[in-house]
C-alpha cells in the first residue's frame, strides 16, 4: 500500500457520530457524497465505483461546481474521520481505502476497539497540502476564494489553527464583513455580533463573561473584551474596489484579504498528525508523563502545536531540522526532531522525541516537502524579478511579510516547555558539552536526504 500523508486528531465522545461517503454497494451506478468546507454535500453519481480513482472523481467535482484549472492544483480528495485524515493521490481509488480503513486505523491510530468498529471516513474536497501560498494569493476566481476561505474559516474556530486574540478579531471581523455586509453603526450590530459570536471566534474567545454578567449584556449593556475587540475591528474593515477596470467582487476581495491574514500564521496549509511528548519532569521523584500535541507539516516546515494550551511548542524550517523515526517492534513508533539549541548557555544538540503510530507518515512527509523545495528552488531567481503578487483591490503586500512579534504570540516557540535530550557529539562519545554542532545524531540530514514519498 502506498503511504499517504494524513493526520489523526484526539476523538471526542461527541465527535464520534460519521457521515459516510462511499457506498458499499459492488459496480454499479451508484451515489458518491463529498463534503465541501462549508459541510455542504455535493451528491454525485457515478459509474464502475470500485475502480474509480481520485483523478476522475477530483475532475468530476470540478465540472459540478464549474472550477477553473487551478482548483487541479489547488484541491485534493481527502478521506476523513474523528480518528485519522488521508490525502489521496490522484491514482488512489477512493471506494477501496475506504473499504481498508479499519487496517489503516489499525495501523496509524491507537483508538480502541468501540472507536474503531464505530469510525467511517466522509470524502472531501480540501486545500492540496502541497499547494504553496505564493499561488493561492493569484487566483482570481470567487468560488475557488470561497472554499479556500471556508476552509481556513473552520481551521481557526476550531482552534486548529492557534491565533493571538488581535488575530482572532482581525479575522473575525472579516467574517462579519461577509456574513453582515459592510459594517452598520448603531446598537443591531452589536447585538448581532452578540448572538452569533461562536460564528466570529474561537469558542474559547467566547467563553468569556458568562454567567450574571452575560446576561445583563443580554439586555444590551456593555459589550465583553471579546465582543468589543471584534466590533472595533469590524468597523475597521474598509471597503475597496478591484483595482482592474471590471471592479472584482467586494467578497472576492475580503475572501483574498482572509486568506492573505491567514499567511502570517506558520501552520496556514499544513497537513496535521496527532501524537505525544515528554512532559519535563517535575522533581527527582515525579516524572512529568505525557503532553498531547498535534503534529503540523506543510511545504516551509514542522510545527509542534500544545493541543490543550492552543499554542506553538516548537517551530522549525527544514534548514534547521534534521529528522528520523523509529518503529521498534516492542517499542512504540517514534519520530525524532533534531534542532540546535542552548543548555546552560552552551551549543547543544537538541533531540525531542514524539510518540506517534503517524511517525512513518510524518517522517514521509517531511522528506517529500524537501524534495519539492528542492526541486523549485532553480526557479526562485526567475519568480523573484516579477516581485510580489498583491491582492486585487488591496493595500499591496510587503515585500516580505513580518514576523509576528508580540511578547507571548501563540505562534512563538516555547522550548522551555519540552522536555529534550541535549547532546553533542565529539568523536565516537556523546558529551554535553560542544562548541558548535559539528554531525547530526542521524544519518539522514537536510543536505543528504534522498529517496521518494511512496
Amino acid at each position: 500500500m502506498d503511504a499517504t500523508e494524513g493526520s489523526a486528531g484526539p476523538p471526542g465522545p461527541a465527535e464520534l457520530s460519521h457521515r459516510s461517503s462511499v457506498s458499499s454497494v459492488g459496480a454499479r451506478a451508484a451515489d458518491v457524497l463529498v463534503y465541501l468546507a462549508d459541510d455542504t454535500v455535493l451528491p454525485l453519481a457515478v459509474d464502475n465505483l470500485p475502480a474509480l480513482s481520485a483523478h476522475e472523481l477530483h475532475r468530476t467535482v470540478r465540472e459540478v461546481l464549474q472550477l477553473p484549472d487551478i482548483a487541479v492544483d489547488a484541491f485534493a480528495l481527502w478521506l476523513v474521520s474523528p480518528l485519522l485524515e488521508v490525502q489521496l493521490k490522484p491514482k488512489h481509488q477512493p471506494y477501496k481505502l475506504g473499504r481498508q480503513w479499519p487496517e489503516l486505523l489499525l495501523r496509524f491510530t491507537d483508538a480502541p476497539d468501540e472507536d474503531l468498529a464505530m469510525d467511517e471516513p466522509s470524502l472531501q474536497f480540501r486545500r492540496n497540502v502541497f499547494f504553496p501560498k505564493r499561488r493561492e494569493l493569484q487566483i482570481r476566481d470567487e468560488e475557488v476564494l470561497r472554499l479556500l476561505y471556508e476552509e481556513a474559516k473552520g481551521n481557526v474556530l476550531t482552534a486548529r489553527y492557534p491565533c493571538d486574540v488581535e488575530d482572532c478579531e482581525a479575522l473575525g471581523a472579516l467574517v462579519c464583513r461577509v456574513q453582515l455586509g459592510p459594517y452598520q453603526p448603531g446598537q443591531s450590530a452589536a447585538c448581532t455580533l452578540r448572538e452569533k459570536l461562536d460564528s466570529f471566534l474561537p469558542a474559547h474567545l467566547c467563553k468569556r463573561g458568562q454567567g450574571l454578567f452575560a446576561a445583563l449584556r443580554g439586555r444590551g449593556t456593555k459589550a465583553g473584551p471579546g465582543e468589543q475587540g471584534l466590533l472595533n475591528a469590524y468597523r475597521e474593515v474598509k471597503e475597496v474596489v478591484g483595482s482592474d477596470g471590471e471592479g472584482e467582487n467586494p467578497l472576492s476581495i475580503h475572501y483574498r484579504a482572509y486568506l492573505f491574514k491567514c499567511h502570517e500564521l506558520p501552520f496556514y496549509g499544513c497537513a496535521f498528525f496527532h501524537g505525544e511528548i515528554d512532559k519535563p519532569a517535575q522533581s527527582f521523584l515525579h516524572r512529568g508523563g505525557r503532553k498531547p500535541v498535534t503534529v503540523a507539516i506543510s511545504l516551509e516546515g514542522v510545527h509542534v502545536i500544545d493541543c490543550r494550551e492552543k499554542h506553538v511548542l516548537l517551530g522549525l524550517r527544514f534548514q534547521e531540522l534534521s529528522w528520523d523515526h523509529t518503529s521498534p517492534e516492542e517499542e512504540e513508533p517514534v519520530l525524532w526532531l533534531e534542532f540546535d539549541g542552548e543548555s546552560e548557555g552552551m551549543p547543544v544538540n537538541k533531540l525531542l522525541k514524539i510518540y506517534s503510530k503517524q511517525a512513518e507518515l510524518m517522517s514521509s512527509l517531511i522528506e517529500y516537502c524537501i524534495e519539492l523545495n528542492q526541486a523549485v528552488e532553480p526557479a526562485a531567481p526567475q519568480d523573484s524579478g516579477s516581485g510580489p503578487t498583491s491582492a486585487p483591490g488591496a493595500s499591496p503586500p510587503p515585500t516580505q511579510r513580518p514576523k509576528l512579534l508580540r511578547q507571548g504570540s501563540v505562534v512563538c516557540s516555547r522550548i522551555q516547555h519540552l522536555s529534550t535530550i541535549d547532546y553533542v557529539d565529539d568523536g565516537k562519545e556523546i558529551k554535553r558539552v560542544k562548541p558548535k554542532r559539528t554531525t547530526s545524531f542521524f544519518s539522514r540530514q537536510l543536505s543528504t536526504s534522498q529517496g521518494s514519498y511512496t
